[in-house]
């Protein structure tokens, strides 16, 4: 918690990780009631469909603040799940500027004597003379949604479902964290309905397990780009064969148009060369398999820069460090030799793909059932 929010009389909460604005006011706006005490606080609802209904919310606001406690004391006032503070085309109306404008003027001369005013809201528009008013003079919080390109975006996650799923008085281990935030990815209102949904799954039993999350987990859109690779990883040839297939359908249906034959190709060959680098520092004693996300890290920022090659296609540290760290747990699945032979298969299966008239589909399929192998997987990870 901000120390700064937690005391200045006027706090901005905005961003466009709508579910972590809206836990966050939430908690703010409690906290202020609970040291201001008393029942005449209000929440002046701020969500408006267009300009005119902006106006009439920014009214309402002033009404809530121009208005003193019933029973004296100290008053809190939530201008909650503001629409209207970026750059979309109700914020930008001239009447809404202007009115925005307004607010701005009267919040400056304002008297705070037992009045807090929290806004919350998406993502703001800081270039507005609103915005510039508000974090002069109070405070502002801003939060931006995960990105699969954020190298902390799995501590964040695994950080989130572990809240939630402790508030409901279970536990999970850290394979099943793992598996939960790599099935959902980077989007922490999802992960938290998952987890809640695992919470209602297993009734009065105390522990969330791996088989659980795996039955129960619906591999979300931003976390599909693992599917293939991971799949790969566990040398589960039913799993890969399905993901594959489904890959290769959106592909021609053309659901998905940045996606294509090649690109799988590519995919695999940077999970297949991943897994090398992985088997080969493990067997230097330079990394250890880890079941937590965050000590694998450490071992990862400890890796001394001699120890692998320079040139980042071939440097797992260029990688983003969840990936490694599931790419981890599947180097007992592989033999050194066998991924180096699985390099050779892949690379042959570009040549066909660009130079060829062979079918996409069946040249991804035979070179995965050649690495793959037909027999049992080597390790008891399943998917």
């Amino acid at each position: 918690m901000a120390s700064g929010a937690a005391s200045a009389p006027l706090a901005l909460i905005c961003g466009d990780d709508d579910y972590t604005v809206k836990q966050r006011a939430r908690q703010l706006y409690e906290q202020w009631c609970g040291e201001a005490g008393g029942m005449d606080h209000e929440i002046v609802d701020a969500v408006a469909g267009n300009g005119q209904e902006a106006l009439k919310r920014l009214g309402r606001l002033h009404e809530a603040l121009q208005t003193l406690p019933f029973f004296g004391g100290a008053k809190i006032v939530w201008f909650k799940d503001c629409t209207f503070l970026g750059d979309d085309r109700t914020s930008a109306s001239a009447a809404v500027t202007a009115a925005l404008g307004e607010l701005a003027e009267t919040l400056k001369s304002f008297r705070w004597d037992g009045v807090r005013l929290l806004i919350s809201g998406g993502k703001p528009d800081k270039r507005r003379s609103f915005f510039k008013t508000v974090e002069k003079l109070g405070t502002v919080e801003l939060f931006v949604a995960l990105s699969s390109d954020d190298r902390d975006w799995a501590a964040r996650a695994e950080s989130e479902a572990l809240r939630v799923i402790r508030a409901g008085g279970k536990t999970i281990g850290a394979e099943a964290t793992a598996e939960l935030v790599t099935r959902v990815g980077p989007n922490l209102r999802a992960l938290a309905s998952e987890a809640e949904k695992l919470l209602l799954y297993v009734g009065d039993r105390s522990e969330i397990l791996l088989e659980d999350v795996q039955l129960l987990t619906t591999r979300q859109k931003l976390a599909q780009a693992f599917a293939l690779g991971e799949a790969l990883g566990e040398r589960n040839l039913g799993k890969l064969m399905r993901v594959l297939d489904q890959e290769l359908w959106e592909i021609r249906a053309g659901i998905d148009r940045k996606k294509s034959e090649i690109g799988l190709l590519y995919g695999l060959l940077s999970k297949i060369r991943a897994l090398l680098m992985l088997k080969d520092l493990r067997q230097r004693g330079i990394l250890k398999p880890a079941r937590d996300y965050s000590a694998f890290k450490v071992q990862l920022e400890r890796i001394p820069p001699g120890a692998v090659p320079e040139d980042r296609r071939f440097n797992p540290l260029a990688g983003h460090p969840f990936v490694l760290f599931q790419a981890m747990r599947h180097t007992d699945n592989y033999e050194l030799p066998e991924l180096i032979r699985a390099m050779s298969v892949l690379l042959q299966a570009n040549v066909q793909l660009v130079s060829s008239s062979l079918d996409e589909a069946m040249v991804l399929q035979k070179a995965l059932i050649d690495i793959v192998g037909l027999g049992p997987r080597r390790s008891a990870a399943t998917g």
